[in-house]
């Protein structure tokens, strides 16, 4: 008999649970159910769809579609291939834990619209997306007023709910969401003043510089940072100021620009909390965990995929790495666990920055992502130990250098133990 004040807890099984509903997890959720693997799908929101939903921009799906779609328009042909495969999926559900039990159970336990649920599986597609870093983390200081927002934020407020959050805009930070914003917010008529980038370079794709900035006449000022926001009841103005090579503030350099919102746009980190309260490996360089080719972590059957795992500057990157992770819960489950392999170490050689996956075997083909530390012109993509060199007329760091290698690669190889990742000069 049931306490006072106490519920029942509902007990279900599954094969696989995704954990997010944006594209990565969506992508995940589709592909384990064509592999036959009795599937859920679990979103805290109150739809699937994730980011996307907001992003009426186009540059979506280039990769993956081979066609130039609006977030919107890639997300709904996501959404209607998941209706098709019949997905069971929960909503409004918040998962308040995972217990890692053995090797072939690990619980979810949520909390959903009808009541508390444990929800037992044999593989974990973690695909919860990241978070933007806020104010407090990029050392900016201040009156704590109305009208300071991250750049996700603005425009959630501007493309679902249709309000234009100031008129008078400073972009502290140039990633690609703030670019975006940067644009909407000009043309909605509102003057965009600056986006303040403390880095010597753009932190967001260069097309996104060119038709978000260049294309409106918006200030683009690198190598400065926001010191301080000052205000009463709301933003009134900032200080910025020049900083060195050491991104340290030049005294004396500091200026005023008037203005009565701000929007941070100071990049995206890993949501991986719940992974790390179970003792998952997490890579310094990515935020997120360190995994194999399958995406699986260091905890046998749980996989992580999309901006959990790496943040991407592509969504169609996202979903390639969803159906990676289902293809390998679906060898998890078929095999009552991943076949045993001896894996080869990717190691960061110069100029690179991060590199997923950190492991590989060598027996199939496998996609490689990597960031490089600083821009360069005129370069070779190498890793010397699979004869693997590709020219390229310039990498920077925010975007993303996708690998391609496929067995007959791995033929040649003079060390069974690591392969370098590399950025190297053309002579």
């Amino acid at each position: 008999m049931e306490g006072k004040g106490e519920c029942a807890v509902k007990t279900l099984y599954y094969d696989t649970v995704v954990i997010g509903g944006g594209p990565a997890g969506i992508a995940a959720a589709i592909k384990t159910r064509e592999k036959g693997l009795k599937t859920l799908l679990i979103e805290n929101r109150d739809v699937l769809g994730g980011i996307p939903l907001q992003c009426i921009h186009p540059g979506f799906g280039i990769h993956y579609y081979k066609q130039d779609l609006t977030g919107t328009e890639f997300i709904t042909r996501l959404l209607d291939k998941l209706v098709e495969s019949k997905t069971e999926y929960l909503t409004k559900t918040y998962v308040h834990s995972i217990e890692y039990i053995d090797y072939n159970d690990k619980v979810v336990n949520v909390i959903s619209p009808s009541g508390v649920l444990e929800v037992h599986a044999e593989t974990i597609i973690y695909a919860t997306g990241a978070r933007e870093r806020h104010i407090f983390e990029i050392g900016v200081y201040g009156d704590r007023v109305d009208g300071v927002y991250t750049a996700g934020e603005a425009q959630t407020l501007m493309d679902i709910f249709g309000v234009l959050p100031g008129r008078e805009v400073v972009v502290i930070g140039s990633g690609d969401v703030g670019l975006i914003m940067a644009r909407r917010f000009a043309l909605e008529g509102a003057r965009v003043k600056a986006v303040v980038e403390i880095l010597p370079y753009p932190g967001g794709l260069m097309r996104n510089v060119v038709q978000c900035l260049r294309d409106y006449d918006i200030p683009l000022l690198l190598g400065h940072t926001v010191v301080k926001i000052i205000g009463k009841k709301r933003v009134e103005k900032v200080i910025v100021a020049k900083v060195d090579e050491n991104l340290k503030i030049i005294p004396g350099t500091e200026f005023e620009i008037p203005c009565d919102t701000v929007i941070v746009s100071a990049g995206l980190r890993p949501n991986i909390d719940l992974l790390e309260k179970i003792g998952v490996v997490i890579d310094p360089a990515t935020g997120g965990p360190v995994v194999n080719e399958y995406l699986e972590t260091s905890k046998p059957g749980i996989f992580v995929a999309g901006n959990a795992l790496v943040i991407n500057d592509l969504v169609d990157y996202a979903v390639e790495q969803g159906e990676r992770a289902a293809e390998g819960a679906h060898k998890f489950v078929e095999n009552n666990g991943l076949p045993s392999e001896k894996w080869i170490r990717v190691v960061k050689g110069r100029n690179i920055r991060l590199i997923v996956p950190h492991y590989i075997s060598g027996k199939r083909e496998v996609v490689l992502y990597a960031r490089v530390s600083q821009p360069e012109k005129n370069v070779y993509i190498e890793i010397p130990e699979v004869n693997y060199r590709v020219f390229s007329y310039g990498v920077r760091p925010s975007e993303m250098i996708r690998i391609k290698l496929k067995p007959e690669h791995f033929k040649k190889m003079s060390s069974d133990d690591k392969i370098t990742i590399q950025v190297t000069p053309r002579q």
